[in-house]
């Protein structure tokens, strides 16, 4: 009996002793259980301290029992939630390179596309530059063939004399061929002022193409010319006679009147009708009176006085009747000429100059061969 006591006293040492391993807690249960297997070998001795020592053995196994469970919770809750952090932890570095993998390929692909869209519009810029290359040397091609064509030589307007005379560049002054525009250097004629501003402001600076017809000079050496803004495709089209033509934009404007002279007959025609157009809607000289203000082919035609004689009476009667009347016009006195010296001389009588239908007009005084001798 005695040693089933102490085997059983053993066991239960080992058993709390285990749980205290397992829990500090137990400790305190371990502590009751020896506290009570003391007690228990007093009460034998006959020293009794308490009455019941069994009760502190079982409150040891118990208390050691409880306080193991109790403890043993959180450490296999912490194992779970450190095993589920771990496997939570492997998922997310998982996820994340499986994400980095594929923001890595897109990228890449995105990378790719650029490229090949740059490729493609590098090629496709190149392509429209050479295309643009090709039809810039087709249109010069063309326009060169034009030139030709159309026998048109490229200056640049240096400066507007007055309506209808220009000064090119490189000195020579150009008369356009089939107009008059009203005089507005050495003498004034009315809405000269205004058509001598307008071909300034549209010509002077400027590129264009001027044009022979068949003449190449007048009386006075300037050059006879038609003046092109812009190369036409077609230099008999109204329709770019209209919008091209700077001869036909005085007429059609106004500022000037058609004024035909042989053989340099070319567009007489459309000057004329462009003419009657401008004079419709009286533009520019045309509201100054039907006639416009100048010289031009659409003045009312002079007619010319045809000299008439009356036959001599027979010489049976003339000694009866009176001398007949003669309607013969008069031959006009000639004006006589006048001469000067030099320029400083003439200006004395005729400060503006003169005309070369004056009697004091000499082409040695006419040093620019316009017509006009000792402008000022």
């Amino acid at each position: 009996m005695k040693f089933v006591r102490w085997f059983l006293a053993g066991l239960a040492i080992l058993f709390t002793l285990i749980l205290a391993l397992v829990t500090p807690w137990a400790w305190l249960g371990f502590l009751l259980l020896v506290f009570g297997l003391y007690q228990s070998s007093q009460k034998r001795k006959g020293m009794v301290t308490f009455s019941k020592p069994g009760w502190f053995i079982a409150a040891g196994i118990i208390s050691a029992v409880i306080f193991s469970m109790a403890t043993s919770d959180p450490v296999e809750e912490t194992a779970k939630v450190e095993q589920q952090t771990k496997v939570d932890s492997e998922e997310a570095e998982k996820k994340a390179k499986v994400e980095a993998e594929k923001k890595a390929k897109a990228e890449a692909e995105k990378k790719a596309k650029e490229e090949e869209e740059k490729k493609l519009a590098e090629e496709k810029a190149k392509k429209e530059a050479e295309e643009k290359a090709k039809a810039k040397a087709e249109e010069e091609t063309k326009k060169q063939e034009l030139v030709t064509q159309f026998n048109l030589e490229a200056v640049t307007i240096a400066r507007a004399v007055d309506g209808d005379t220009v000064e090119l560049e490189d000195g020579r002054k150009i008369r356009l061929i089939g107009v008059n525009t009203p005089e507005s250097t050495n003498r004034q004629e009315e809405y000269g002022k205004e058509a001598s501003n307008y071909t300034s402001e549209q010509l002077e600076g400027k590129q264009v193409w001027i044009q022979k017809d068949v003449s190449d000079t007048d009386r006075y050496g300037r050059y006879l010319r038609i003046i092109w803004m812009a190369i036409p495709e077609d230099d008999m089209n109204e329709e770019e006679i209209r919008s091209k033509m700077f001869n036909a934009n005085l007429v059609l404007n106004g500022y000037a009147e058609p004024s035909t002279y042989q053989p340099d007959v070319k567009y007489s025609e459309h000057f004329v009708k462009f003419a009657r157009e401008a004079r419709e809607k009286d533009k520019g000289l045309w509201a100054y009176g039907e006639n416009g203000t100048t010289k031009g082919d659409l003045d009312p035609k002079e007619e010319k006085a045809t000299a008439t004689t009356t036959k001599p009476p027979s010489s049976s009667s003339s000694s009866s009747s009176k001398p007949p009347a003669n309607t013969t016009t008069p031959p006009s006195t000639a004006p006589k000429q006048e001469s000067f010296k030099n320029c400083t001389e003439l200006r004395k009588v005729y400060p503006n100059g003169v005309a070369s239908d004056h009697p004091a007009y000499a082409s040695k005084h006419d040093r620019d061969k316009d017509g006009w001798a000792c402008e000022r």
